[in-house]
């Protein structure tokens, strides 16, 4: 009886042990850096009391450089299963206090087993990254762990959500992983992630740059779009992958999940009947069309520093999740660009692997002119949102606000890319353009005789009919100016084909978007029959 008690005695003081990870010392250095360690980030994470931690006792296999001395059990990485408001989840935290958090053989196995339990289980996997990168010691096993890992990202993706913090150090080809991921979440002032260091950099580029400014939270909300969120705080971090969870499900075979909703589905709002200026080339904020239309306000927006011509983000309606896809006349006056589209295209796929219906709000003039633009590829970066808004079966409703013109109206989820209902304001103007260029175009003949009469005028001497011949090729021109837009700046021309399924009173948008919701919740849309599609990378 003895022997049994103190093994027993044994596992508890070696638990104890182990849930220190690289001991005391090594957790005081990791909150003198202001930082949380790999189990009070999960705690913070998952809902009390409801972690179960596997491999506890894992420890690296490496006798190299003297390795054999450096042994932990857990081996770096804290992984296994808890509940993030009920629901389960798979969670692994890179721990750096145990050789700073870096990945060897042993450590990435235990990774890749609760992203094998989390597949088999149908369960999200959140993965908490604080890590110095592969564990040079191992050399090429760590560089196989990674690999492991990342096909595991690959064969996930689509199938379970999958989201990464960035909490610490994230480089070299540790970077991977988050991108494979459909959301990163990065902590200001503590995390940054990039390829090469500023070190190499300035070796090979002689470019001065430090981590912040090469690979930031900041950096990478902004202007590379790699993250889709900064958060202040390690805290607002942890917060924003419960919210995001809350609106998506658990894997794609199941459908959203639905809360109870308070906020009354017939509210109208007298406001948006007023938003849209007198001038169509006056801006407003689509925020404040959101916010009013939505249940309660609540409105997750994703991607919210980069490419603000177009916004993405996550609400509810009566009660049901749906990604709220969103042209902003307040940033470049809506214009679709190579961000803009990218950062569209991805959304759209992401809610649609997951059967999360979109609702799109149109205000778009076109796609931004250029060298620039075409340089960068805007013909085929805006072929991946035309790509994803027609590739995607959930439900989709479209309401046109204003403009809707040409190409950008095409890709913003029009009837012709299977939108389901499609209705517009009668402030909405849907055209190959707007009616100044189509004239333009259209009379420049008519215009040019004008100006060639007025030009003969003036050589002959005659100022005043020169002026009057230009002053006739003016109102011409206005006048035809008039006469396209009552033809076709208008929701009505689009309603006549059926393009448009009705134009709405924008008061009432938010019950005319619940009511199809509603009525496309048996929506059944199937592609055809393919390995996959070759979407325009």
């Amino acid at each position: 009886m003895g022997k049994q008690l103190d093994k027993i005695q044994e596992l508890i003081e070696r638990r104890e042990k182990a849930r220190l990870g690289g001991g005391e010392k090594a957790i005081a250095k990791q909150h003198e850096k202001g930082k949380f360690t790999a189990r009070e980030r999960i705690n913070m994470l998952l809902d009390e009391g409801s972690f179960e931690e596997l491999d506890m006792f894992v420890q690296h296999r490496c006798t190299n450089f003297g390795m054999e001395k450096k042994t932990y059990d857990g081996d770096g990485v804290v992984t296994g299963f808890g509940t993030v408001g009920g629901r389960l989840v798979y969670v692994f935290a890179q721990d750096a206090t145990v050789i700073g958090g870096s990945l060897g053989e042993t450590m990435a196995l235990k990774m890749c087993k609760v992203m094998d339990l989390a597949m088999k289980q149908g369960a999200p996997v959140i993965g908490l990254n604080d890590s110095g990168g592969a564990r040079i010691q191992e050399s090429v096993n760590a560089l196989a762990g990674y690999a492991e890992i990342f096909q595991r990202n690959i064969n996930a993706s689509g199938v379970i959500p999958q989201i990464s913090a960035i909490l610490g150090p994230c480089a070299g080809g540790a970077v991977y992983s988050p991108a494979l991921t459909d959301f990163i979440i990065m902590a200001k002032g503590i995390s940054f992630m990039f390829l090469t260091g500023p070190k190499v950099v300035k070796t090979v580029t002689g470019e001065n740059v430090t981590q912040e400014q090469l690979g930031g939270a900041s950096v990478h909300a902004s202007k590379s779009g790699v993250a889709h969120f900064a958060a202040e705080t390690e805290e607002e971090a942890i917060a924003i992958i419960r919210q995001l969870l809350s609106y998506m499900p658990s894997n794609n075979m199941e459908e959203t999940p639905r809360v109870e909703c308070t906020d009354p589905i017939d509210r109208v709002e007298d406001a948006l009947n007023n938003i849209i200026p007198e001038s169509a080339n006056d801006p407003y904020d689509m925020y404040q069309v959101i916010s009013a239309i939505v249940d309660n306000g609540e409105f997750l927006e994703v991607h919210k520093d980069f490419a603000k011509n177009i916004i993405v983000g996550f609400a509810r309606f009566n009660g049901q999740a749906v990604g709220v896809v969103a042209n902003q006349p307040n940033c470049m006056a809506g214009v679709l660009d190579v961000n803009a589209s990218k950062k569209g295209g991805r959304f759209v796929r992401f809610c649609d692997a997951f059967n999360i219906p979109l609702v799109t709000l149109v205000d778009v003039p076109g796609f931004l002119p250029g060298t620039g633009q075409e340089y960068n590829a805007v013909i085929m970066n805006g072929a991946k949102l035309l790509y994803a808004y027609g590739e995607a079966t959930v439900p989709k409703v479209t309401v046109t606000l204003r403009k809707s013109y040409g190409g950008s109206h095409i890709v913003m989820s029009c009837k012709q890319l299977r939108g389901d209902l499609n209705y517009a304001w009668p402030s909405a103007e849907i055209a190959v353009m707007g009616a100044a260029g189509a004239a333009e175009i259209l009379y420049a003949k008519d215009s040019k005789n004008f100006k060639t009469q007025a030009e003969e005028a003036k050589a002959a001497g005659d100022e005043k009919k020169a002026k009057e011949l230009l002053e006739q090729g003016k109102k011409f021109i206005l006048d035809k100016e008039e006469e396209y837009n009552n033809l076709f700046c208008t929701p009505y021309n689009a309603a006549r084909y059926g393009y448009i399924d009705d134009v709405i009173e924008p008061r009432n948008t938010r019950f005319r978007i619940i009511r199809a919701l509603e009525v496309l919740r048996t929506k059944k849309l199937t592609n055809p029959a393919k390995k996959h599609g070759n979407i325009p990378l």
